[in-house]
């Protein structure tokens, strides 16, 4: 097992895995900028280091930084947490020639995985159902005309580099396709240096359903279920729960047993999720995150495992603790994503927290890295707490998660907290009933 670990990550979830390592009994390395040199995970570390300014390409993206940590330190593995480095496999290259271990899959399943038609041409072959699309990138807008009128409107444009919905454009007809193929190459070269993009049928009313899977890089794979995370806004999770009010055991068992055998094929290792569209009982693929999620607690909670315990202990060449067979869920779970944001525009809101008050009680669980006179540096995400709670059925969840939001206390800047309070007084979220565009159309109608 590992003595030392360095995260090279920053706020809850760099707590998160200090937390893991300290119940190992394994050393904890923080790296920070200087902005974040009074954080949470930076106090609670067995040891820190500053790597660099308070932009990210110069501290928390920095790859020789980081190196030079490790070896200042002596940490003997690397734990990107999500975000930043996690699924850059030129950094999981480098880390394996430094003789340090990443905490994570290779760096070959990070590229696979990474660009999305070889991503769907991989899970494809291994048996998991993909959305009705172009073969691979599409050309120019003659190529893209040929493949709606193939595959039937309204598609969607999406960016092979992609990810959080930038570069990624929906046309009903083909008079919108043009001009929807255009806007998408050039935000995918905008954001991500690479213009491809591809073309999928667009599902009308799909809810996001995702799947928990590990790997022990051996080829043995199991699943842990699913995550609803249907309620999205501008592409980008807002709520998540498990399991999916809208999946039975039977297709939990099936599509469970689909994602973890793709995955044991390859011989993949650590904690993934494969991401699905689901539309009248079908499951259609749409990407691997090959990382941890931001999501991953209620998965914890609804099934009893630490997942960055796991993680760690498999980097080190261990078994898995657990087999398919012990994996049942209990109950059920709902995350909300707590944002530094000024409703009704959700615009950043940094700045100093003058009160923090964290709920709790039975079945309830709270991932932050904020207190009493932090300031919320305007660099990072606005990401600054995740309200988890467990219940015996998602009726009690919810119940647990209104008590817990009306505990809460974090003043000083402005936060998503009110938008919560207000979605669960609607008949919507209360019975499960919604999709993925549910969030977009309520927000416009009453915050709009």
């Amino acid at each position: 097992m590992f003595q030392k670990i360095l995260i090279a990550n920053r706020g809850e979830i760099a707590l998160r895995v200090i937390r893991a390592c300290r119940e190992m009994g394994i050393g904890s390395v923080a790296v920070h900028s200087t902005a974040d040199a009074d954080a949470m995970h930076v106090r609670m570390a067995d040891e820190s280091v500053c790597i660099g300014p308070p932009p990210s390409p110069d501290s928390y993206l920095s790859v020789p930084a980081i190196i030079s940590a490790c070896e200042i330190t002596g940490a003997e593995a690397i734990h990107p947490g999500y975000g930043f480095l996690s699924e850059n496999a030129n950094f999981v290259q480098i880390v394996e020639d430094h003789g340090l271990t990443f905490i994570g899959p290779t760096a070959e399943h990070i590229r696979i995985m990474g660009d999305k038609i070889t991503a769907k041409d991989t899970v494809k072959a291994l048996g998991v159902p993909c959305v009705p699309g172009s073969a691979g990138g599409v050309a120019d807008v003659a190529e893209a005309k040929q493949v709606g009128a193939e595959i039937g409107y309204p598609v969607i444009i999406k960016a092979t580099a992609g990810g959080g919905g930038r570069g990624m454009k929906l046309a009903k007809s083909e008079d919108e396709l043009e001009n929807a193929f255009r806007t998408a190459r050039s935000e995918a070269k905008a954001a991500f240096g690479n213009d491809e993009v591809y073309i999928e049928k667009y599902l009308g009313k799909p809810r996001h359903i995702e799947i928990q899977v590990f790997g022990d890089g051996k080829g043995r794979a199991v699943h842990l279920g699913e995550r609803d995370c249907s309620l999205q806004r501008r592409h980008q999770k807002v709520l998540e729960e498990a399991p999916g009010p809208a999946i039975t055991p039977e297709m939990r068992a099936e599509i469970g047993r689909t994602s973890a055998e793709a995955v044991a094929k390859i011989g993949y290792s650590g904690a993934g999720t494969i991401e699905y569209l689901f539309e009248n009982g079908e499951f259609y693929f749409i990407e691997m995150n090959t990382r941890l999620q931001v999501e991953h607690p209620v998965t914890e909670a609804v099934y009893g495992v630490d997942l960055v315990r796991e993680q760690i202990r498999v980097a080190a060449g261990l078994p898995m603790e657990f087999q398919q067979d012990d994996l049942v869920p209990n109950g059920h779970s709902i995350e909300v994503r707590i944002n530094a944001e000024k409703l009704p525009n959700f615009s950043p809101s940094p700045g100093r927290i003058s009160q923090y008050h964290a709920p709790g009680g039975l079945g309830v669980r709270m991932d932050s890295a904020l207190y009493d006179g932090y300031r919320i540096p305007p660099y990072y995400d606005s990401l600054i707490g995740k309200l988890i709670v467990h219940g015996r059925d998602r009726p009690e969840a919810l119940a647990r998660l209104r008590r817990a939001l009306g505990e809460i206390i974090v003043d000083g800047v402005d936060t998503t907290i009110p938008l919560f309070r207000a979605l669960l007084e609607e008949e919507d979220v209360l019975t499960g009933d919604y999709t993925i565009h549910w969030l977009e159309k309520w927000l416009a109608e009453n915050l709009g």
